[in-house]
């Protein structure tokens, strides 16, 4: 196959979308594709396009490189398609986190389960069946990509809609780095082995060749990581994490109290940072003092976002795509490139649980697990059983994420309550008359970005006094 056209939906994204462009070009078998780059700002998205060509010019390469508003005009005939959009963007996003925060559910990022991930995914379910009308019609063959969040949702309902999708992250490959980092092993000698949900994928194997390293590694987090104990020398961090940077930092590697207490109480180090997982388990934010004691450095998302330098990021990255054009950690280039030359790759996807891929996990589940990749396209690897506490710690999640997709899918808006009020911090924080009433709320402020998810009204709030 040459002359792949590659479709980039979002491509005037913050930092994201254009380290995806330098990475399908660090492979000398992509750089005759024919990148179409699409999104609904104008402006934002000629600041890429034109950074994008500046790059092409840069090297060389016979490139082409157009660049759209219109949908279709992108699909029309793509090979691979690429999804970075958020849909909503910033001012959607304060409503995800400042609404929950007044009832007590404090997210630090709110885009993967609990009340800020099962919005964040409903205002896009338009904008993906959209998308998948027309797909269907002029691409029907495409491999799709999503790097959107929340993963597993936005996957699993896209794949729901017929289009073959893999949903891409990098929390596998920057959790690995950073425990190899720990341990002081060279990343190139460490074999593992991975398989769970997005943001909550397990560490199964960890090894050196013939050593296994779990010992040493659960040793070390237990030593470094005590509940209480401040991180110390970090380096701040800016919210993009595709670098997969070697120090320590505020998200990552420094902070990481909840995750090594997963670990000592499930056996397992998990795959999110511990910013991150502390959203995911009732355990770690119950009050302010508790969250100080886990996380003493806030990391806040939402502010990282509000305050994007949006053209000095493009600047440093072109910049740097100059000098060094190398691929980052991301998969979705290999992706490409393994089905252009068939070159095998073996990569970290989120895919539908179809053929019980981890079999103790729901059939409707999205899992995140090791797939092969070549000509083919990917192909999932079977996992067979998760240790039985991980796929129980698993299925907390994995109820809020598929309830919100039936919600989708049906249009029963009572599908929203019920996956906010089975979110674990939620539950932990609220009781179910204020869950109803937060959820009320979250609808009203979304109410125009869901008028076509739910054309019936939704259902009254509850009578009496619901806020905390």
């Amino acid at each position: 196959m040459n002359g792949v056209k590659v479709a980039l939906i979002g491509a005037g994204g913050f930092v994201f979308p254009f380290r995806l462009i330098g990475d399908l070009l660090s492979f000398p078998a992509l750089r005759d594709a024919q990148l179409c780059l699409m999104d609904i700002d104008s402006e934002r998205l000629a600041n890429v396009a034109g950074a994008t060509r500046e790059l092409v010019a840069h090297h060389g390469f016979p490139t082409q490189v157009q660049e759209t508003t219109d949908q279709r005009e992108a699909l029309r005939d793509a090979d691979i398609v690429i999804i970075t959009f958020q849909v909503g963007g910033v001012e959607a996003y304060r409503h995800d986190v400042d609404i929950p925060r007044r009832y007590g559910v404090d997210q630090t990022v709110g885009d993967t389960v609990g009340p800020g991930g099962v919005f964040r995914f409903l205002r896009s379910v338009p904008a993906y069946r959209a998308l998948a009308e027309d797909a269907r019609e002029l691409c029907p063959e495409a491999q799709f990509i999503n790097y959107a969040n929340p993963m597993a949702m936005a996957t699993a309902y896209l794949n729901a809609q017929g289009l073959r999708t893999v949903g891409l992250c990098h929390s596998v490959q920057g959790t690995t780095r950073m425990l190899a980092r720990t341990l002081d092993v060279p990343y190139d000698e460490v074999s593992y082995r991975c398989a769970g949900i997005n943001h909550q994928a397990w560490i199964l194997e960890f090894r050196r060749g013939t050593e296994d390293l779990y010992p040493r590694l659960r040793e070390t987090m237990l030593a470094r990581h005590q509940p209480g104990r401040g991180a110390q020398d970090l380096v701040a961090d800016d919210g993009d994490h595709s670098g997969a940077a070697d120090a320590a930092s505020t998200y990552e590697g420094g902070n990481e109290q909840v995750r090594t207490a997963i670990m000592d109480a499930f056996g397992y180090f998990q795959t999110e940072s511990s910013h991150h997982a502390s959203e995911y388990l009732p355990y770690f934010r119950k009050n302010p003092a508790l969250v100080e004691e886990f996380i003493p450095q806030r990391w806040d998302y939402y502010e990282i976002c509000a305050a994007h330098d949006v053209t000095g990021d493009l600047s440093e990255q072109l910049t740097a795509l100059k000098d060094h054009l190398a691929p980052s950690v991301e998969y979705g280039a290999s992706i490409v490139n393994s089905i252009v030359t068939g070159t095998p790759s073996v990569v970290y996807g989120n895919v539908p649980n179809h053929g019980a891929i981890i079999e103790n996990l729901p059939a409707d589940a999205c899992v995140e697990v090791p797939c092969l990749v070549d000509a083919n396209g990917v192909q999932p690897t079977a996992q067979g059983e998760l240790p039985p506490q991980l796929a129980a710690l698993n299925r907390t999640n994995v109820n809020v994420q598929t309830l919100a997709v039936r919600a989708a899918l049906t249009g029963e808006v009572e599908h929203v309550h019920h996956a906010v009020a089975l979110d674990p911090l939620t539950g932990a924080q609220c009781t179910l008359q204020q869950i109803r009433a937060m959820t009320e709320e979250l609808l009203e402020a979304h109410a125009a970005a869901l008028s076509e998810v739910f054309p019936r009204q939704h259902a009254a709030p509850a009578a009496g006094p619901a806020r905390p």
